[in-house]
């Protein structure tokens, strides 16, 4: 099939493909029409004569479609600069010492922008070409759409790609072939994925005292690749091809295409994601476990009853108690709940329904952690719910007075873990902390927040946990099925490297709200206590992926433990938590047969069952790598390779993790060029369709706080940074590094729909626009220097932009059209997100602005990191040294 694609070729004189460091072997390319131009290059900056740009459109260039355009001049000079001076000196976009003012190459004012791929154009025509239709998961190997699409799934025997997506959904037949494209083979799995309403919800098998039907020689379970044979009372596995028989009460006759005669009636099937009911083999010491538990745990040292911290989680308590998480269809939640608070030491609190008042019990001892009271301390709310709401109201008077700013921590989850233990169940603790553990305890904590050692060797060591006490809670918690999340309030360092460890091992969550304030940040954290305590939840997981002969799962990445190779555990699981899977090849796979694989995962509900949920998919397999990379997603690559980056930052140095990056994308597009793309010009950058946006998103990821490596970042943020991203699925990553855009000057206030978003970059500012920026974690709203003062009034009900102060602004609820399509533009982008967003409003040139520039991810990065363009050229120079 021939697609149009852009194919340009740079006007290079000698001189200039001299400095940029091409071999002069490609000869002088033909002469060429010429487009754009650059305009003066900045003061300080040493180049040749203005170059020029050309820019012409090609129609069916290649066979598979691939985007091709130019690559030219002044890149060439400015390369040769200190900042890009190939692989000789091993240096890179991204690890400059000298941050921004080094980067100062030709503006780009002139060069046409719309020439180089673009996201926003990506997502739109994915959008437009596949939005609001069905997804029938009946083909082998096919392509989902991208995740910012808005599609339904219907399950017709593989996975939904809410639960499962790929780096590519055609592997390469054999590991000579993956090693030559270098393209990652993942998958990344989000088991609890929330399934939106119109969607079927996942069925539940129950096989009764017999258990699920397994593969006795791998053991994967009963699904829709095993074939049925010998009449039906025999199958054989689609994983590694044993030969079972079926038992007794499983069998059915097959009818005259050798299908079962029940194969609709039974989900495991006929579909690709599933549940079983697991028998008491499955759980531990073989007896049914008892409903968790939910133990809050709140730092009442002097900054958090200061801040009315302390005041803002009891009041809230008192209501979210009643939301806990219930079972379908039940009346009231079955999980128990206790109480704890401590600064350097810890109180318990009996609360049992038959008391008049609650009682506090005091340990003191923190070295040797023990729960002073079993009756009484956990219960169920409905029924102590006066005794509770009495402790609520007396906890912030009780502390009122305190002094006390020391805080312990690793006794605070050991006392959770014992609470656990004695009670026989699994649960979780919400940690509620302000400062760094300093007093007298396990677990004491040091400032170890040394600048001074961003971009040499030991960098690493600022984002690696201290060991011992961590590292034992860790298995701890994940032996009792203990998970931990942490709302921190920090006003200073905190060691959230360490602090951070148990929470993303145990696969709880992290949250961080700096310089707290009530009025300011409440709101936010109130939100997300309130999603973190109802949202839908599994404990005590542990989840196995099995694979088809001739590949295996190698490596996983996720806020998980591993305690052997194959299993992932995971003290509880939700429906944000995603975990990356890297394959690899251990023997030629099939083209026939494809590429299966099985997830399985073992788990507790809420209400005490223990369940199997099962996720299969099927993928292609070919020799052709053409097919591979026609069959790619750029989404699923760079959650695959934030990942890994931000595993390897903890063992090398971060130069070494970037310049691996960068070098593994160029290998990646030589072999598509050497192998897949029909001949052309050396001086065109030749990409394959399906990844033609990989280079943007290589380079934000490159510019993230965690991997730029500045002096002037918080330590803490980028540790943060680096565990939050731990745990993300594809639809986190991907607005993450490419935030959104949307300009809301132009918008249709009587439309429901949010404008279309425009590209990350400064050119796409106004300055009589406004725009909003969200990715995921922050939501900005910029207001440029001439927006209109009818606009202002509408939103701020003051007359104009000179009348906002520059600090501290919030967006009113007024009663006018313009103000709420805005709320309602908000409202609707914090409901697609895992956590809430707080919103920042900034006026153009203030200094408040930087903050919100540093997420216009095409433009160069503000302490370091190259300009979209910039590094198209970059990596271009780079695939050309591989080729010759």
């Amino acid at each position: 099939m021939s697609q149009q694609g852009y194919v340009a070729a740079p006007p290079y004189s000698q001189a200039q493909a001299g400095m940029g460091g091409y071999s002069a072997g490609f000869g002088n390319p033909p002469p060429q029409s010429h487009y754009g131009t650059y305009g003066s290059p900045p003061q300080g900056y040493s180049a040749p004569p203005t170059g020029k740009v050309n820019l012409l459109l090609l129609s069916s260039v290649l066979k598979l479609a691939s985007f091709i355009f130019p690559i030219s001049g002044p890149y060439g000079a400015q390369m040769a600069g200190p900042q890009m001076a190939g692989p000789q000196s091993g240096a890179f976009p991204g690890g400059f010492p000298g941050g921004p003012a080094q980067m100062a190459g030709p503006p780009q004012k002139k060069l046409d922008p719309d020439s180089i791929p673009s996201t926003t154009q990506v997502i739109e025509d994915d959008q437009a070409k596949r939005g609001g239709q069905v997804y029938v998961t009946n083909i082998r190997g096919q392509v989902p759409p991208l995740v910012t699409t808005d599609f339904t799934v219907q399950d017709q025997g593989n996975a939904s790609p809410r639960f499962m997506r790929c780096t590519t959904y055609s592997f390469p037949s054999t590991a000579d072939l993956a090693k030559q494209c270098k393209v990652p083979l993942a998958a990344i799995i989000k088991p609890f994925a929330t399934v939106p309403k119109n969607e079927t919800p996942l069925y539940i098998v129950n096989h009764g005292e017999t258990g699920p039907i397994r593969c006795n020689r791998c053991k994967a379970y009963m699904c829709p690749y095993m074939q049925f044979i010998d009449g039906g009372r025999r199958y054989q596995c689609g994983f590694c091809s044993c030969v079972n028989e079926v038992p007794v009460q499983y069998f059915q006759h097959l009818d005259h295409m050798g299908r079962r005669m029940d194969l609709y009636e039974r989900p495991e099937l006929s579909l690709g994601s599933y549940e079983f009911i697991a028998t008491l083999d499955y759980c531990k010491n073989n007896k049914p476990p008892n409903p968790p538990v939910y133990i809050f745990m709140i730092d009442v040292s002097y900054n958090n009853i200061k801040s009315g911290l302390v005041k803002l989680i009891c009041e809230e308590l008192k209501t979210l108690l009643d939301r806990l998480p219930k079972e379908e269809g039940a009346e009231t939640s079955p999980i128990k709940v206790g109480f704890v608070t401590y600064n350097k030491i810890l109180h318990f609190y009996n609360v049992k329904s038959a008391l008049a008042q609650p009682q506090m019990m005091v340990v003191s001892d923190v070295a040797e952690m023990f729960v002073p009271l079993l009756d009484g301390f956990l219960v169920n709310f409905q029924e102590s719910r006066a005794v509770v709401n009495n402790l609520l109201d007396q906890i912030p008077d009780m502390f009122a007075d305190t002094n006390e700013s020391e805080t312990v921590f690793a006794p605070v989850i050991q006392a959770g873990v014992e609470a656990l233990k004695a009670a026989e169940c699994s649960g979780k603790l919400f940690i509620f902390h302000s400062s760094i553990p300093t007093a007298e305890a396990p677990g004491k904590l040091k400032n170890r927040d040394d600048r001074k050692l961003v971009g040499t060797e030991k960098e690493k060591t600022l984002f690696q946990p201290q060991r011992g006490v961590y590292e034992q809670l860790t298995k701890d918690c994940v032996a009792q099925g203990c998970c931990v999340d942490l709302f921190l309030f920090p006003n200073q360092y905190v060691d959230i490297a360490t602090m951070g460890d148990v929470p993303s091992h145990t696969s709880g969550s992290i949250y961080k709200y700096s310089n707290f304030q009530v009025e300011v940040n409440g709101p936010q954290f109130i939100s997300d206590l309130r999603r973190d305590v109802e949202k839908s939840i599994g404990f005590d997981a542990i989840m196995r992926v099995r694979t088809g002969t001739g590949f295996r799962a190698t490596d996983f990445f996720g806020a998980i433990y591993m305690n052997n190779t194959t299993d992932v555990e995971m003290a509880a699981v939700d429906c944000d938590k995603a975990v990356t899977v890297e394959f690899k090849h251990d023997d030629t796979l099939s083209e026939e047969s494809g590429a299966v694989m099985q997830c399985a995962l073992l788990y507790t509900t809420i209400g005490g069952q223990r369940r199997l949920r099962i996720h299969n998919l099927s993928l292609n397999c070919s020799s052709q790598l053409s097919e591979l990379y026609k069959s790619c997603e750029t989404d699923a690559l760079i959650n695959f390779f934030a990942k890994s980056a931000y595993r390897a930052m903890l063992n090398q140095p971060l130069k070494t993790v970037r310049e691996i990056l960068v070098n593994q994308m160029a290998h990646m597009l030589a072999c598509y060029r050497k192998s897949c793309a029909s001949p052309s010009a050396a001086s065109q950058l030749i990409l394959p369709d399906a990844m033609k946006v990989f280079p943007v998103y290589m380079n934000s990821l490159l510019k993230t706080a965690t991997l730029v490596g500045s002096t002037e970042l918080s330590t803490d943020d980028r540790a943060f940074h680096r565990l939050l991203v731990n745990a993300m699925g594809v639809e986190e990553t991907q607005v993450l590094l490419y935030p959104r855009l949307i300009p809301l000057h132009t918008m249709d206030v009587s439309s429901e729909v949010i404008p279309a978003p425009v590209r990350c970059s400064e050119e796409r500012l106004s300055e009589s626009g406004m725009f909003l920026l969200e990715n995921g974690l922050s939501v900005f709203l910029w207001l440029g220097q001439a927006c209109p003062p009818d606009l202002i009034q509408n939103l701020f009900s003051v007359p104009s932009l000179g009348h906002l102060p520059s600090e501290g602004m919030s967006l009113p609820v007024l009663d006018n059209a313009h103000s709420r399509k805005i709320h309602s533009i908000i409202s609707s982008i914090s409901q697609q997100r895992a956590t809430s967003m707080k919103l920042l409003i900034v006026k153009q040139k203030d200094q408040s602005e930087m903050l919100f520039r540093q997420h216009l991810v095409e433009d160069k990065g503000l302490h370091g990191g190259a300009s979209y363009m910039d590094f198209l050229c970059y990596v271009h120079r780079e695939i050309r040294q591989l080729l010759t």
